[in-house]
């Protein structure tokens, strides 16, 4: 695999692990660097990595041995009562929230990103890529598009705090009423995998969402990219608005 060969150690190792029982103890680390053909020092940090994922736990005088991680991260969006994006369901939980801005700027809007907003084919759009993680570890990679005619100042705001949709409510007034959400999975670039730090080629989940207002009309499209081993999506659905 592409990368650095302890990115590539622990990717198969944690393929490895996951089809073993739990408990299971590894082998001798002289037999790793031998199968792996690496020195002990490669060999430990991919092994760290996943020790501190929950993927194996180390047991002094014993060994290294199975384990199953517990959800670490969870990306949460909550559309039932209000529309309430990853910044705010997450620090409502109390979880600490960071956001690195990558891109922000105005452009063309690609041809699905027009389809999904009812837009023609190149009317401008603000791009905002942006890397969210979650008490210091990354969680995904968040892209998303706004018509630049309706929000244009969403290309000079600076969101390395808060929320999309808080801000698009307190400045546009904007009417967030209905989200579409489609899940799918997908695979890591080399940049984006060194982002999430992952092996380029690893699966991501790929979830999409576009927010309409009350009269149906398109007003955000987003995808956000997220490590499936340390992540999870849930979905709340109320009927008759109960």
């Amino acid at each position: 695999m592409a990368g650095p060969k302890y990115l590539s150690v622990r990717e198969h190792l944690r393929r490895r692990v996951s089809g073993l029982p739990e408990h299971t103890l590894l082998p001798p680390e002289p037999v790793l660097c031998a199968e792996y053909g690496v020195s002990r020092i490669t060999l430990r940090r991919a092994v760290d990595g996943l020790v501190a994922d929950g993927h194996l736990v180390r047991e002094q005088g014993r060994g290294t041995y199975v384990t199953r991680p517990a959800i670490r991260h969870e990306y949460r969006e909550s559309f039932v009562h209000r529309i309430a994006g990853f910044n705010s369901v997450m620090t409502e939980q109390g979880a600490q929230v960071g956001t690195t801005v990558l891109t922000q700027r105005v452009v063309p809007a690609p041809a699905y990103v027009a389809a999904e907003l009812s837009l023609d084919t190149a009317t401008d759009v603000v791009e905002l890529e942006r890397l969210r993680s979650v008490d210091g570890a990354p969680n995904h990679v968040a892209h998303s598009f706004l018509p630049a005619a309706l929000y244009p100042k969403a290309a000079e705001q600076d969101f390395s705090e808060g929320s999309l949709y808080e801000y698009l409510r307190r400045e546009y007034g904007a009417d967030l009423a209905h989200a579409r959400i489609v899940v799918d999975v997908g695979t890591a670039a080399p940049e984006e995998a060194d982002l999430l730090r992952v092996i380029a080629g690893s699966p991501l989940l790929v979830v999409r969402t576009t927010v309409r207002d009350s009269t149906g009309h398109p007003l955000v499209h987003s995808f956000s990219r997220l490590r499936p081993d340390v992540s999870q999506v849930e979905f709340e659905v109320s009927v008759g608005g109960r």
